[in-house]
């Protein structure tokens, strides 16, 4: 199936050579839209410049820093609009290993949406801190509560869509912008009935440049779920 690999960057100078490296010596026969946002480290040239030494790897360049859900709605548009049939999300900061990627591809035929879970058995975080994993167990747990959900792993970031559901997403209607997206996405297939399946992973925590995690991402998802929760409380 054509797969497109989607991959936000924003600062990610010192990883991204390693990554688009990476991901074309684990996984063949797919492309790659590196989205930058006008990264001020010179991220957006070296993209160009890998555009030219990958085959099939293509620069979208964004004039500003707008958050990563919209990073990702303009990668989708931008491969809708070439009828690729599968979307690949995924980090350019290594801590989505290529090699897992194949895995998460096996499972596509069967699910709308395939999701690379850190939180189900199998599934592991390596170098994080043991407040930081509490945090995000504790943030998934939260978000499938107010989803009514029993997934492990709402705001994994390392995931795939297959187009036939993708089309039939309000994707213009999608607000959030940080992890919220991931929990915002992953609540509209909840709401079509669309099948999802996990797949375990091993996330690693990217080891140069600097974590784009701050307080108000966390606390953007938290109200947002918070809100879908009340809203799916009140239709019962």
């Amino acid at each position: 199936m054509k797969t497109l690999v989607m991959m936000p960057t924003y600062n990610e100078i010192e990883t991204l050579e390693r990554s688009v490296t990476e991901l074309f010596r684990y996984n063949q026969g797919i492309e790659l839209l590196i989205i930058d946002d006008n990264s001020p480290d010179g991220t957006g040239a070296l993209a160009t410049r890998l555009s030219e030494i990958h085959p099939g790897t293509h620069v979208l360049h964004r004039d500003q820093k707008q958050g990563l859900g919209k990073a990702y709605l303009a990668g989708m548009e931008w491969g809708l609009a070439r009828d690729f049939e599968l979307f690949v999300q995924m980090d350019a900061d290594g801590s989505h290993r290529t090699e897992d990627l194949p895995k998460l591809l096996s499972q596509a035929s069967k699910a709308g949406l395939v999701i690379g879970s850190r939180w189900i058995l199998g599934g592991e975080v390596h170098n994080w801190p043991w407040y930081r994993k509490a945090i995000s167990r504790f943030g998934n747990f939260y978000a499938a509560k107010m989803l009514g959900s029993d997934l492990g792993d709402l705001t994994a970031g390392f995931r795939i869509y297959g187009k036939e559901l993708l089309i039939q997403l309000p994707l213009s209607d999608v607000a959030a912008q940080g992890y919220g997206f991931q929990v915002e996405m992953t609540k509209n297939v909840l709401e079509l009935r669309g099948q999802i399946t996990e797949v375990p992973i091993h996330f690693v925590e990217r080891e140069n440049g600097s974590s784009k995690m701050t307080l108000a991402i966390v606390l953007e998802a938290f109200v947002l779920a918070t809100r879908w929760g009340i809203r799916r409380l009140f239709r019962r």
